[in-house]
């Protein structure tokens, strides 16, 4: 800014003022000492950037678009008002469809349930299953209801569940009877023999001693309410006490406890607020267009236990008044091209390995796939060939990549539907609105110059609570200046688009060197031959690790060791080709898809035998 020149009678008399003030007026700027610009932190991102404008690994997203002010409940009343009769949810495996006013109805309905059954404002509910109706059905009573919902891995086992319930406390769980090889009622049985001599919602378990009630979607079983006793329950006096309940409600209340993946060490609660789940749904949404594309429709075979689907799916749904197509429970790669082709879906989101598998059925080509506009891929790093295959093979030509952490609400950086084909397939795109991003030495912590890599901070309205009861874990990632340290390694341009390396805890270490996976992985799908590739550490006694590579073939193709290893012979560094590799079918996976690599690389040690 141009400080002002304050004239005084005097000096109007002094020529030689105005000739000096003139002089300081004319001369650049940024040679003047007085004058010197400040480095610019701030990169506006309404529109894609376009102008390189940040000068070190530090962007603050700003925005001439608001928060929304307001909670679960009354965005999803809002869109109700506005489309009452659009479809808001199809669940094709179970033939469920319902519009916005239909499941507003509904909502409120199980809501006033809800209170009926004892619960109250605060209290945690788990909801334990796949894809279904009622998943979304109480994420949105629960809201309505102040109940913060507690978000249960479906896959997860008696001991994993029993730890998940005790922590939070559970007063409440729903769940299915079965699904596939998961039976959750026999499971909670084992944990709490109790509920087999108990009257529905007087359970008193020693294991689980805040579990009161267990509520069964399908069949009746002893000791617990039936979905259709809640709906029932639900009478007038309870529909009155939810309504006075919303005055009472804040858009910063704790809504929604989802526990991390726990690949290293126990699962933990992270706990978010309407405000942080509303508005991350709310400017994902913004950037990828669902406010000017016509009634945009979504191909949803994410988990709704995950952030991913919980608040890209059901939370986008009601703030930006969208359609979800489900397509299954369970994930099943054919009947997401099925419902592609027959409800005409607009967008489809998925993880890599999703997208891999889709692009991997044999009979792809017979899907009429021309509805499909935009995509999300995120949830674990997307291969730049994946990303490729997903715009060139399948047509979605508005594919958009996001990053983020469940802590975050989840998305923190994501690309827009318009990017090159550099940006779409190279990056995870640019800083969210209103968020700050910055890149430090993990060491050190200080801001690395623009274009190296170091560890990803973030800080902003999108940041959780906290881990439910767990100060400790919490200030170990969340620091006093209220920074949330991701444990990602990246990069970021001057546009603020960010390039992610991978795991810091993922890193390799052969011989002094670090080596992070994410490279040498992008690099082996780009062989014909290679459909997926996952790197691993594998400990090694002279170098503390080597390099193994786990690759997945391309059916009916045949591949040896040494053809591999020629085809990164002068394309990568030495040290980072792989002294080991295994050709493998599949690999392990979280209920989310995501690989983990913990046990990857245990299987490898065992098949090399080190």
């Amino acid at each position: 800014m141009i400080p002002r020149i304050a004239f005084c009678s005097h000096s109007l008399r002094t020529n030689d003022f105005f000739s000096r003030a003139l002089k300081v007026l004319h001369r650049p700027w940024r040679h003047h000492p007085a004058l010197l610009v400040p480095a610019n932190r701030g990169i506006h991102v309404d529109s894609p950037p376009v102008i390189p404008a940040l000068t070190t690994s530090y962007a603050h997203g700003t925005s001439s678009t608001p928060f929304l002010h307001a909670t679960v409940g009354e965005i999803l009343q809002q869109t109700v008002e506005r489309w009452p009769d659009r479809e808001a949810m199809a669940f094709l495996q179970d033939g469920v469809r319902k519009t916005f006013a239909q499941f507003q109805q509904e909502v409120d309905q199980a809501a006033a349930g809800l209170l009926a059954l004892g619960l109250k404002k605060g209290d945690r509910l788990g909801m334990w299953g796949p894809n279904t109706y009622e998943w979304i059905l109480f994420q949105f009573a629960t809201a309505k209801a102040g109940i913060i919902l507690v978000s249960l891995n479906p896959a997860y086992q008696a001991r994993e569940v029993e730890f998940a319930l005790q922590k939070v406390g559970c007063k409440a769980v729903v769940c299915p009877t079965q699904f596939k090889t998961q039976k959750y009622c026999d499971m909670l049985r084992q944990i709490c023999p109790e509920i087999e001599s108990s009257s529905p919602g007087g359970i008193k378990s020693s294991r689980l001693p805040e579990l009161t009630s267990v509520i069964v979607i399908d069949i009746r079983q002893p000791g617990m309410f039936h979905l259709d006793d809640v709906m029932q329950a639900g009478s007038s006096q309870y529909k009155q006490q939810l309504q006075d309940l919303q005055r009472k409600l804040s858009c910063d209340d704790p809504i929604n406890i989802q526990f991390t993946s726990g690949t290293t060490g126990a699962p933990k609660g992270a706990t978010l607020s309407h405000h942080n789940i509303v508005n991350n749904a709310y400017y994902v949404g913004n950037r990828i267009g669902y406010p000017w594309r016509p009634h945009p429709r979504i191909c949803l075979p994410v988990p709704l236990y995950h952030c991913f689907g919980s608040v890209g799916g059901g939370i986008c749904m009601a703030v930006h008044g969208i359609s979800i197509v489900f397509p299954s429970a369970g994930y099943d790669g054919r009947a997401n091209l099925a419902a592609l082709e027959s409800e005409r879906c607009t967008v489809i989101y998925g993880t890599p390995t999703m997208f891999v598998d889709m692009l991997n059925q044999p009979d792809l080509a017979k899907y009429d796939l021309s509805s499909v506009e935009a995509g999300i891929m995120a949830g674990s790093p997307c291969p730049p060939e994946v990303v490729r295959k997903v715009i060139q093979t399948m047509g979605v030509k508005g594919l958009t990549i996001g990053y983020g952490t469940t802590e975050n609400s989840p998305v923190t950086f994501f690309g827009n539907p318009t990017d090159n084909m550099e940006r779409k397939s190279e990056t995870v795109g640019y800083i969210m609105d209103h968020l700050e991003a910055k890149i430090v030495n993990p060491t050190s912590g200080e801001i690395v110059p623009l274009g190296e890599t170091g560890e990803i901070m973030i800080r902003g309205y999108c940041v959780m609570l906290g881990y439910w009861n767990d100060e400790s874990k919490t200030s170990e990632c969340i620091t006093k200046d209220g920074w949330y340290k991701t444990g990602d390694i990246g990069s970021m341009d001057a546009c603020s688009y960010c390039r992610i390396e991978g795991r810091i805890k993922d890193m390799i270490i052969r011989g002094g060197e670090n080596i992070y996976p994410a490279e040498i992985e992008q690099f082996l799908h780009t062989h014909p031959k290679v459909v997926e590739a996952q790197v691993v550490g594998v400990k090694d006694d002279r170098m503390g690790e080597e390099i193994c590579a786990c690759i997945k073939l391309v059916e009916g193709q045949d591949c040896t060791e040494e053809e591999i290893k020629a085809f990164c012979k002068g394309k990568i560094a030495h040290f980072k080709i792989p002294r080991y590799i295994l050709f493998v079918n599949s690999y392990p996976l979280t209920v989310t898809a995501k690989i983990q690599k913990h046990k990857l690389r245990d299987q490898a040690e065992k098949l090399l035998k080190l």
